[in-house]
C-alpha cells in the first residue's frame, strides 16, 4: 500500500489511466470553434475561398480558367488565415487564462502542445481538401477544354506544403510570444519587412533564398519541378522561420509559470 493511500485526505492516482492523446486533439478541435473569433475564423476559411474562386472564375480570361490556376487562387486567402488560426489556438489559453485549467487536466504540457499541432494540422487538411473541391467545381464551370492539363501529385503536394508551413508558422509565433496581438502583428511584419531589407540590400541577394523563407517558396507557385538547391534553400530558411521559433517556442511554454 502506498504512503499516498494510507493519509488521510489524499487519494492514490498513481495506477490513474492518462487521457487519450485522441481525446486531447478533439479538445483541442473543439477549442477552436468555442471562440467567436474561431468560429467565424472556421467559416471564413470555406466563405472566402469560395469568394475568391468566384472572382477569378468571372474576372480571369477564358484561357486562364484552369484547374491549377484556380487552385494556386485559394493559396492567398488561406495562406492569411490558417497561420491567424494556428496563432489563437495557442494564445488562446494564455489570454483568456485558461491555460492553468488545461495543464492541471493535463500535466504534460509536451502532450498538450502536441495536441494543439495536430488538431492545427487537421484543420489545415481539411481547409485543403475544400480548397481542392472547390477549385474543381470552379473548373468544371469555368467549361475550358484545356482546364484539366498538366495536373501532377505533385502540384497537390505543393500546395499542401505551403498551407502547412503557414499554420506551423503561425503555432511557431504563437509559442514564441503567448499574445495574440503580438503574434498576429509580429507573423505579418517581420517576414515582409525581412523581404524588403534583403530586396534592397544587395549583399543579401546571393544569400536571400537561405535565409528568407518568402524567396524560397517562390519556386512552390512556378509550377515547375525545384531542384536540389532549391530544396534545400526551402529547407533552410524552413528551419529558421518555422522550426527555430517552434522549438523556442516550447521550450518556453515548458518553463512559464501559469498564472
Amino acid at each position: 500500500m502506498t504512503a499516498a493511500a494510507t493519509t488521510p485526505g489524499m487519494i492514490d492516482i498513481s495506477g490513474s489511466h492518462k487521457v487519450p492523446f485522441t481525446r486531447l486533439v478533439r479538445v483541442e478541435l473543439r477549442k477552436m470553434a468555442d471562440t467567436r473569433a474561431g468560429f467565424w475564423l472556421l467559416i471564413s476559411v470555406a466563405l472566402v475561398t469560395a469568394a475568391i474562386l468566384v472572382i477569378f472564375l468571372l474576372a480571369a480570361p477564358d484561357g486562364e480558367l484552369t484547374f491549377l490556376n484556380f487552385m494556386g487562387a485559394t493559396a492567398t486567402p488561406q495562406g492569411f488565415i490558417l497561420p491567424v488560426m494556428g496563432i489563437l489556438l495557442i494564445t488562446s489559453e494564455w489570454g483568456q487564462r485558461t491555460a492553468l485549467t488545461t495543464f492541471a487536466l493535463e500535466p504534460s504540457r509536451a502532450r498538450v502542445i502536441g495536441a494543439k499541432v495536430v488538431a492545427a494540422l487537421l484543420i489545415g487538411l481539411a481547409a485543403i481538401v475544400i480548397a481542392i473541391v472547390l477549385a474543381a467545381l470552379a473548373t468544371v464551370l469555368g467549361g475550358q477544354d484545356n482546364a484539366w492539363e498538366n495536373i501532377g501529385a505533385d502540384d497537390f503536394g505543393k500546395f499542401a506544403l505551403l498551407q502547412i508551413s503557414g499554420i506551423l508558422q503561425g503555432l511557431a509565433f504563437g509559442l514564441l510570444l503567448l499574445n495574440s496581438a503580438a503574434a498576429i502583428v509580429l507573423y505579418f511584419v517581420l517576414p515582409i519587412a525581412f523581404n524588403i531589407i534583403v530586396t534592397l540590400w544587395d549583399k543579401m541577394q546571393d544569400i536571400a533564398p537561405w535565409v528568407d523563407l518568402g524567396t524560397s517558396q517562390q519556386p512552390l507557385f512556378s509550377g515547375v519541378n525545384l531542384s536540389g538547391d532549391e530544396w534545400a534553400q526551402l529547407a533552410t530558411s524552413s528551419a529558421i522561420w518555422i522550426l527555430l521559433p517552434l522549438l523556442v517556442g516550447l521550450v518556453r511554454v515548458m518553463r512559464a509559470e501559469v498564472k
